[in-house]
């Protein structure tokens, strides 16, 4: 009869444990208006992040890449969203487009020129507007490929409470953002039916530090 260690029965016996546990118990009281959130500082959950960028591609499709190294922090504040701020890091070369030969010459010096940017980061500078009463718009500066340049994100709030899988208090967001491509330099093609404008979709959840601010290291 086959033995396991200890250590070893725990990943097997985890899923048992929890079908057998009354589903109330595990799903996290969510709390969804903006006002009862927590405040303080927020560090992202890079398990729990994704960052696509979308351009049309000859009128055919929408071609839809993603970075798959970044982070960012959040300083928030429910009761005065003025006050709050965000910042993300990107590096340039953590690029995904799911096809290795054009991701090497997207990174080379025609393209995103990674060696020579190795970073884009975006920081909010202020609130705008509030569209409803769970999403908001910030203005916010990008400097990508040497250059900054204002760039607006509307930001849709879902949720916060407990994660009873990492124990952190945790916020869920949605943004979207839009700008030209061209605007940093990045023109390659704009005339030839490769697309000027660039949608950028996130996807994210914060855990809260304790009170701790934790400047962004990616």
């Amino acid at each position: 009869m086959t033995r396991f260690p200890p250590k070893r029965l725990l990943p097997l016996a985890a899923p048992l444990l929890l079908a057998g546990c009354d589903s109330s118990i595990l799903t996290p009281d969510v709390e969804t208006e903006i006002t009862e959130i927590r405040s303080g500082q927020y560090r992202l959950d890079r398990n729990h992040a994704t960052l696509l960028w979308k351009v049309d591609h000859l009128g055919f499709s929408t071609f839809v890449g993603r970075f798959n190294d970044f982070d960012a922090s959040l300083d928030f504040d429910p009761e005065n969203l003025a006050h709050s701020s965000l910042e993300v890091v990107v590096n340039t070369a953590g690029l995904d487009v799911n096809i290795p030969e054009f991701e090497e010459e997207l990174r080379g010096d025609n393209w995103f020129n990674v060696e020579a940017f190795p970073q884009a980061v975006y920081r909010t500078t202020s609130f705008s507007e509030a569209i409803d009463g769970n999403t908001f718009v910030f203005n916010g500066e990008l400097t990508f490929m040497g250059t900054t340049a204002p760039v607006a994100l509307e930001i849709d709030f879902h949720g916060g409470g407990r994660n009873f899988l990492t124990r952190s208090y945790t916020v869920g967001f949605s943004a979207r953002a839009n700008f030209q491509r061209s605007t940093f330099g990045l023109d390659r093609f704009v005339s030839f039916g490769i697309g000027d404008d660039i949608e950028l979709e996130i996807h994210v959840e914060f855990m809260d530090t304790g009170g701790e601010s934790r400047p962004v290291q990616p």
